[in-house]
């Protein structure tokens, strides 16, 4: 305090030394969290413009991870079954990013999965994203992020974080999980309802996760509606913990079918999509004098 001086001269002896120690006793300066990235997906004059190529990257081709049945299309594509008048993604003239699952022709899906990799990487922080699910049966979205060394290491060793997954047939429920070395599947999942247990699928909601060293929490909505708390003491025996090994990138997608939400029925509608009106990064930095 630039005038503590002038205050202790005023004060008896024991009164200054009482206020010398309260003001020695004064806690560090806070820190706060300081958006340090986003992708806002806003300016666009285009109706369906491609998502920016310094920000995003594609993965393409059929994926049959997880028994999934969709194709990923990059923006443009013309190579059956994707089709560049069709696109599985695009951002509006609102600032939504669309992730589009549609059905050309029966038993035939497209969809789009989006990435980071080599683009934006981060390590600790508040991540989140604001996000409206698709509805229906065999739909799966996702909000996650991979650890850079995947190339280098593989998965699961590289770890996962999964801030965000919802499958159709429980539309009132998205899960958080973890996977990594001895613990992959659904190991370590937990799910959360909204306390109407309305369906996600009406409404955006934020999805975020507060990731320190040794620890990582998700929450729904708002920072302090912490469901799930994990750190190493929650692993499998002779499992590791790989998120402190260094930075993770992003992935968003929509998924088609799968073990997990099974695959579309009768009740499911084509298209449909996943919008994402953003995705924030937050980290600690110190609070100026």
């Amino acid at each position: 305090m630039k005038n503590s001086h002038i205050l202790t001269r005023a004060l008896t002896p024991l009164a200054a030394f009482l206020c010398a120690m309260s003001l020695l006793a004064q806690p560090p300066k806070s820190h706060h969290q300081t958006l340090v990235w986003s992708a806002e997906f806003n300016h666009h004059a285009h109706a369906k413009a491609a998502p920016s190529p310094k920000d995003w990257n594609y993965i393409t081709g059929p994926q049959r991870n997880n028994n999934e049945l969709e194709t990923y299309c990059a923006y443009g594509s013309n190579k059956p079954p994707c089709s560049a008048r069709h696109p599985n993604s695009f951002i509006d003239r609102h600032g939504y990013l669309h992730i589009i699952a549609r059905q050309p022709s029966p038993g035939v899906y497209t969809s789009a999965r989006l990435n980071t990799k080599g683009l934006h990487s981060f390590q600790y922080g508040r991540i989140e994203a604001r996000i409206k699910i698709p509805r229906g049966q065999g739909m799966w979205p996702a909000f996650w992020m991979l650890g850079n060394n995947i190339s280098q290491v593989g998965w699961p060793r590289c770890g996962e974080f999964d801030i965000m997954e919802n499958i159709g047939k429980t539309p009132a429920t998205v899960y958080g999980s973890i996977h990594g070395p001895g613990f992959i599947g659904g190991i370590i999942t937990h799910r959360y309802s909204l306390p109407s247990h309305a369906d996600f699928y009406k409404k955006f909601h934020v999805y975020g996760m507060i990731w320190s060293p040794g620890k990582v929490q998700f929450y729904v909505d708002k920072p302090s509606n912490i469901y799930a708390t994990l750190t190493p003491s929650d692993l499998p025996k002779r499992a590791t913990w790989p998120f402190d090994d260094g930075k993770f990138f992003f992935v968003l997608n929509l998924a088609v079918g799968g073990a997990w939400p099974g695959n579309p029925d009768a009740t499911t509608h084509f298209p449909a999509q996943m919008l994402v009106d953003w995705v924030r990064v937050y980290q600690d930095r110190p609070a100026q004098p």
